[in-house]
Parts: C-alpha cells; sequence; structure tokens
C-alpha cells in the first residue's frame, strides 16, 4: 500500500517536473519572439554584469547604446564572424563540425582553449543564462538557439548579437565598444579595429585591460586576412 502511494508521489512529481520545463520552454519562446522585432534593453549578462559593478562602485552602471543593424560597419560584421563562427551564413545554430574540431584541439593541449560555440550559441547564452558551466545550463543553451534560428533571420541574430556582446569593464554592444576604445561610431569603425574588436570577445575584460597585448596584435592580423572570406546577411 505505501509503496503504490509513493509511487503515485512520485509519477506525479515527475508530471510536475516535465510541466515546469515546458512552461520555461514557453517562457523562452515568448520572448524570443518578442525580441524578433524589439531590441532587448537588458539581457542576463549585462543584468549581473551591472549588479557587480554597482557592487563596486555605485551608480557607475553599464556603457550600452543600441544601433540599427545599417549604422555598425560591415568591417565589424566580417571581421566578428570571420574570428567567432566562420560558417554562421551556413549553419542551424549549431556548427557540429566546429565543435569537433575544438574537441581535438583541447585534447592536444591537455586543457579547454577552444570552445566551439557560434554566434547564435552565445547570444542564446548571453541574452538569458548565466556563465556557468554544466550540462543543464548546455542543453537549455541548444533549446534556446533552436529557437532563435526557427524564429529569427540570420541578420537578426547578428545584430542583436553585436548590440548585446560584452566587450569591456562594463562595456556591451558594438557602439559602445567602439567609443570606449577608438573614440568613433560603430558605424565608422575601420577594418584594423574591427579585426582588434573581434579578437576582444573571447576574453573581453582582460583585454580591456591588456591593450597591448601581443597576442591580440597577431590574432587581430590573421583575422584581418580572413576578413574577406567572412560572408554576412
Amino acid at each position: 500500500m505505501r509503496s503504490s502511494r509513493a509511487g503515485r508521489w512520485l509519477w506525479r512529481l515527475a508530471l510536475l517536473a516535465v510541466a515546469a520545463v515546458a512552461l520555461l520552454q514557453f517562457w523562452y519562446v515568448g520572448w524570443i519572439v518578442l525580441y524578433r522585432w524589439v531590441d532587448p534593453a537588458e539581457t542576463a549578462f549585462m543584468a549581473r554584469e551591472r549588479a557587480r559593478i554597482e557592487k563596486l562602485r555605485p551608480g557607475a552602471g553599464l556603457r550600452h547604446v543600441w544601433v540599427d543593424y545599417g549604422a555598425i560597419s560591415a568591417h565589424l560584421k566580417r571581421a566578428v564572424v570571420a574570428a567567432e563562427d566562420a560558417r554562421f551564413i551556413e549553419h542551424e545554430g549549431v556548427d557540429w563540425d566546429a565543435i569537433q574540431k575544438a574537441l581535438e584541439a583541447n585534447r592536444k593541449r591537455g586543457r579547454p582553449a577552444r570552445g566551439g560555440s557560434t554566434i547564435s550559441q552565445q547570444l542564446a547564452k548571453n541574452l538569458f543564462l548565466s556563465p556557468e558551466r554544466s550540462y543543464v545550463r548546455k542543453g537549455q543553451e541548444l533549446a534556446i538557439t533552436y529557437m532563435i534560428e526557427a524564429l529569427w533571420d540570420k541578420r537578426r541574430i547578428l545584430e542583436v548579437y553585436l548590440n548585446v556582446a560584452e566587450w569591456g569593464e562594463g562595456v556591451f554592444g558594438a557602439e559602445a565598444a567602439a567609443r570606449h576604445y577608438f573614440g568613433t561610431s560603430a558605424l565608422r569603425l575601420g577594418p584594423e579595429e574591427s579585426a582588434r574588436l573581434a579578437v576582444m570577445l573571447p576574453r573581453p575584460k582582460y583585454y580591456d585591460r591588456n591593450r597591448g597585448s601581443d597576442y591580440l596584435a597577431r590574432r587581430a592580423g590573421t583575422i584581418l586576412r580572413y576578413m574577406g572570406d567572412a560572408a554576412i546577411p
């Protein structure tokens, strides 16, 4: 009798868990549909960073200015695609070949040095999730990535990504980054400036503090050579 009662409770709890996960996915879908037309004012990453900065320096806030796709230099678009996701136009959210190459490279180095995440995956994480590493978080990231790819076109994905990506200490988006590093607008960024900004994306705070990094200069030179082949929407 007790075992059957316990079984019923376990079954109910399992159904509740499934329902909760399903409701969460509908919540994400609702926001993604909204963001197809409405520019997000703040992402999960921005909220976390704002709270951290305001705790250290009350009233400091973030530097973030939204600009439309056409107000961002094509050089920056090409540089970011070349550096972060060369097959951005081709894949449907996840580049499994890039992930395999990253795993092989990490295995040879004996440490995680490459990620293999696409621009769409990075956007999914930045919009809704946290930087913590877990299988649950990664699974949710993949689900959101496919939602975004299904509901947005590539132009919108790149537009939102370039406007919410972290580019330094409290610096978010291409416009704020262009002003912060070069005293210009995102539209007026040249090829060399764009290549440097693209290289900063994996470690924005580090490169904000170490702008004279030899690696930054070398890697930017490499990206500069590949930018001409980068396809953008």
